[in-house]
């Protein structure tokens, strides 16, 4: 017979062994919120980080921005250098920001396998361009990036983050949301991805796309070659598949029912196309029409696991087009996250989402840091130039600035780590990259009291917006 203590004892002893086990199966955050914006770098878009000497440099410490605020390098110009000026966030010009332009502005050095990173002058520009409109960055004299730069300070910043494509959005978009714009994992595996948007008529993305519109391929060596385009509808996992067996939800917010910002229509089992509309029952339950839509499920506390938010036109920051509103907009999420009274169990929004904000690409602006290619095959399109990132948590500490070098595959072993999700599951850019964002949040500390982002516009003024949602952006 055994002893009652004895039996208490070996009780005690298996509820102490199983009790680690349930808390590893809990997330750390039971909300990923990946804010999307368009086409700037961190030398164009944050100038206001360096309010004096000693807060930049080329050649940072680890708590300096690498911001370059003079300078800038220029193969096109006798001495080589231009120096940069301001122009407002609403310009009324847009600089190419195609394969092309990325090798252009790179400037490969053969012998060093390195981006000289002065060709940019090579850049086209539409629109009202100024004279060396790529050497441009976006004043602040109106204040209207003050909330941008206060997430930046407040919370934490990266250094390095780099766009895993070498092209602009539609790729872009596909890599943040399923880790590659290869048409099929086998394609993927040798290096064969799409790399451009398809061109100005390329208004519906996917494949809810009209019959006959293509996409262009770019191999292994980097070349596009003319013959090789396909429809864009492809065959292969994303970030949801990867959640959905183990419980998760997600969802994908969006300007319009069928775009090329919009990744999930381009994969064919989300989005089960008939007569040139998704009809797939995944869609139709996770991908919201209108960016705004994600203010309104905060405020109904039905914030999913995992939400990737793209703003209207509207609200982007891509140049030529958007009104102004994206500083404010980011802010706007951000504080109806931070301020929300819903709770998962006895934790606020606030105390477990995590938020990653981050640019598609770079938009064909300067900027000074040459990416890391990867090895064959995969080199041959990925990595990109830099883009911003900034990580906002109740766990990250104020004024975090990051120095590991982070791509769009980072964000997917982020998101598959803090589910329980072997980190790199995917395959494609998740199993590539080397870094998973942890560095940005101290779990020891106390979840920090949130404080509101003060910007122009409010959470209700994007709710009450009628005005149509225009595309994010125009090319």
């Amino acid at each position: 017979m055994i002893h009652v203590a004895l039996l208490a004892a070996l009780l005690a002893a298996l509820a102490g062994w199983y009790a680690p086990a349930a808390a590893e199966s809990a997330p750390r955050f039971d909300h990923v919120v990946v804010i999307v914006q368009e086409n700037r770098t961190p030398d164009n878009l944050f100038q206001g980080l360096c309010t004096d000497a000693k807060d930049c440099s080329i050649h940072p410490t680890a708590h300096q921005y690498d911001i370059q605020t003079s300078d800038w390098l220029d193969k096109a110009v006798r001495g080589g250098v231009v120096q940069p000026f301001a122009v407002r966030l609403t310009a009324r010009y847009d600089l190419d920001h195609m394969h092309e332009s990325f090798v252009e502005s790179c400037d490969l050095d053969r012998g060093t396998g390195v981006c000289r990173m002065d060709g940019a002058a090579a850049t086209h520009c539409q629109g009202k361009c100024p004279a060396r409109p790529q050497f441009a960055y976006v004043g602040n004299s109106t204040g209207i990036l003050d909330p941008y730069l206060a997430l930046a300070t407040q919370y934490g910043w990266a250094n390095y983050m780099f766009q895993t494509n070498q092209g602009p959005s539609f790729p872009a978009h596909q890599f943040i949301f399923g880790g590659t714009s290869a048409p099929s994992a086998e394609d993927d595996a040798i290096g064969t991805f799409a790399a451009e948007n398809g061109g100005v008529k390329f208004k519906i993305g996917g494949c809810a796309a009209r019959p006959g519109q293509t996409v262009q391929l770019i191999d292994a060596a980097g070349q596009e070659n003319p013959d090789n385009k396909i429809f864009p509808c492809f065959v292969h996992d994303t970030v949801p598949d990867l959640l959905t067996p183990g419980g998760f939800t997600w969802r994908y917010y969006t300007p319009g029912q069928n775009s090329i910002w919009s990744a999930p229509n381009a994969i064919s089992h989300i989005c089960e196309a008939k007569f040139e509309k998704c009809t797939g029952t995944m869609w139709r339950q996770n991908v919201a029409r209108h960016p705004r839509d994600v203010l309104s499920d905060i405020s109904r506390c039905n914030l999913r696991n995992a939400s990737w938010v793209i703003p209207t036109g509207q609200n982007s920051d891509h140049a030529k087009i958007n009104r102004g509103g994206g500083p404010s907009w980011v802010a706007s999420v951000v504080n109806a996250i931070g301020t929300s009274k819903c709770k998962d169990g006895d934790r606020s929004y606030w105390d477990d989402t995590a938020i990653v904000i981050l640019w598609d690409d770079w938009g064909g602006w300067y900027d000074h840091e040459p990416p890391t290619f990867l090895k064959a095959p995969q080199g041959g399109y990925q990595m990109g130039f830099r883009v911003p990132m900034i990580v906002v948590s109740a766990y990250t500490p104020a004024g975090y600035i990051d120095n590991t070098r982070h791509d769009f595959g980072s964000i997917i072993r982020f998101i598959e780590q803090n589910f329980k999700i072997a980190e790199g599951s995917l395959n494609f850019a998740d199993a590539r990259a080397s870094t998973d964002l942890l560095s940005f949040f101290d779990f020891a500390q106390s979840p920090r009291v949130f404080q509101p982002i003060p910007a122009k516009y409010d959470a209700n003024y994007f709710l009450n917006d009628t005005s149509a949602p225009l595309p994010p952006d125009d090319d």
